[in-house]
């Protein structure tokens, strides 16, 4: 459960997105949304294969939407991405590939032609259970709500065009929630052992480019995350940088290649032996061809 400060950090932050929204008439023309769903698969038969190999079957999904208000000076941004993937081997345990909550909330107001005073609110976490050594599923490493990160940041948002945005915040507060009493128990995700949430004061960057044919029938989306934690090791930046590609085939059928980088000085790698080791470079690569809707 979140504690009852914290909620209260949420609510305040959130109070000018609320009375923003209600303070004068509105009409539909001020809002814009939209967004792609997109569920891609992939299998493979063997019988008497004599070069070996296991059956195989996987599945991913993805939603994106976005919700964006703008009139005169004020803009408000809100976009959700869910992220979801399986994989099973033969008869092995069905593994977990892909799994991410991310919601995110801007509110600027104009400052100059290209730049906006902005409080931004960033949460994260994911919906099923992980493990470290899939596809054995005995050591359990993470849950909904274990870890969950919770970023809440006032600054300066840089808007050349609708396809680009730099935002750059000197006052970046970032939660790490661990609710798992057993991950709790082991420090896990940075937080004190026993401790359900770990908080942290620092500055932050987050840039997003995008662009729609970028070639003929290709889209592509870079996201940038930037976190330095001012009062322990600022020099040791936590990343998350994104990159995807989506290529159209028709109106209903696409392929997709997304990459993500993470780095997280909190986060220590553990090997097989169970022996703990600093923080490493994490990385994740994903392709698939299915069926996407736009809309």
């Amino acid at each position: 459960m979140i504690p009852q400060k914290i909620r209260c950090v949420i609510i305040a932050l959130f109070v000018p997105f609320i009375s923003f929204s209600q303070s004068e008439p509105d009409t539909t023309k001020h809002w814009k949304a939209g967004g792609n769903t997109a569920l891609t698969f992939s299998q493979v038969s063997l019988t008497n294969w004599s070069a070996g190999g296991k059956n195989s079957v996987s599945g991913t999904f993805k939603f994106n939407t976005f919700l964006n208000y703008k009139r005169g000076k004020n803009a408000w941004e809100n976009t959700l991405d869910v992220g979801y993937g399986l994989t099973q081997q033969g008869e092995e345990n069905i593994v977990k590939t892909d799994d991410r909550i991310q919601f995110v909330s801007k509110y600027g107001h104009q400052a100059s032609k290209k730049w906006y005073y902005t409080a931004l609110t960033d949460f994260k976490t994911q919906i099923d259970l992980g493990y470290k050594n899939p596809p054995d599923n005995e050591i359990m490493t993470s849950k909904f709500m274990s870890p969950a990160y919770l970023l809440l940041s006032l600054g300066m948002d840089y808007k050349p065009n609708d396809n680009f945005s730099l935002y750059l915040s000197p006052l970046t507060s970032k939660m790490t929630f661990v609710n798992d009493e057993g991950l709790s128990n082991q420090g896990a995700y940075g937080v004190e052992p026993g401790e359900n949430m770990r908080s942290e004061f620092g500055a932050s960057l987050k840039s997003i480019f995008k662009k729609e044919n970028v070639i003929e029938n290709v889209d592509f989306k870079t996201r940038l995350d930037l976190f330095s934690n001012l009062g322990s090791n600022p020099e040791n930046v936590d990343i998350e940088w994104e990159t995807q590609f989506d290529f159209k085939v028709n109106s209903f059928l696409s392929a997709n290649l997304g990459t993500t980088l993470l780095y997280d000085d909190d986060i220590k790698y553990v090997d097989s032996q169970g022996v703990e080791h600093g923080a490493r470079i994490q990385f994740k690569q994903l392709f698939g061809f299915g069926i996407n809707y736009k809309f």
